[in-house]
């Protein structure tokens, strides 16, 4: 198993604060979360979000540059619980199971994440930013280890297409069709049984 290190939120966010940009932080982040629950998070803008949070918008950029950065922050902490199950959890999600079962529990849990969490990742996934989060970049690595460990010729143009379904996107695109989480999480572990004999 490659010793994958955990992704956190880092830059200014992560050093240690003063209490007003705590205070302010906080009213950032909760008046996001409101407004990504609310409505589609792509038409958020970041006045919004100022006006929401009852701060000034140099306060504002001074922390996040975009929304994608606030939504990418709201969605550290779930993502980093993920992380943590991936590299010491319990198997089959933590070492210890075959890799197509990992694989597998490893969609569950994304699946679970997706269906609490949808309008965040919407948020954070605008356009090609997707791939460029400290997160993708962990699951990206996760996925291929399981791909080696497991023996699979050429792993690596395998890692995205085994990720594309997990994209927020889709993952609603599917459940707007009148699919259940069930029913999705039940097909991903097909595909990761198809893929990893």
């Amino acid at each position: 198993m490659v010793d994958l290190p955990l992704v956190t939120e880092s830059g200014p966010a992560a050093r240690a604060e003063r209490a007003d940009a705590a205070r302010n932080r906080a009213k950032i982040l909760g008046a996001a979360a409101e407004l990504f629950a609310a409505r589609d998070p792509r038409g958020v803008t970041m006045d919004d979000i100022a006006k929401a949070a009852g701060v000034g918008r140099g306060t504002l950029y001074r922390r996040y540059p975009d929304v994608v950065s606030i939504a990418t922050a709201l969605l550290d902490e779930h993502e980093r619980a993920i992380q943590e199950q991936l590299l010491r959890g319990e198997p089959p999600l933590g070492p210890g199971a075959p890799p197509a079962a990992r694989l597998a529990a490893f969609y569950a849990a994304m699946v679970e994440l997706l269906e609490t969490h949808a309008n965040l990742v919407l948020g954070a996934e605008v356009g090609g930013a997707r791939y460029r989060t400290g997160a993708y970049q962990f699951w990206a690595v996760h996925v291929r280890s399981l791909l080696v460990e497991a023996g699979v010729a050429e792993p690596d143009p395998l890692v995205d297409v085994l990720l594309a379904p997990l994209a927020a996107e889709v993952y609603r695109h599917q459940r707007e069709r009148g699919l259940s989480r069930v029913q999705i999480t039940a097909a991903l572990s097909r595909l990761a049984h198809g893929v990893i004999h």
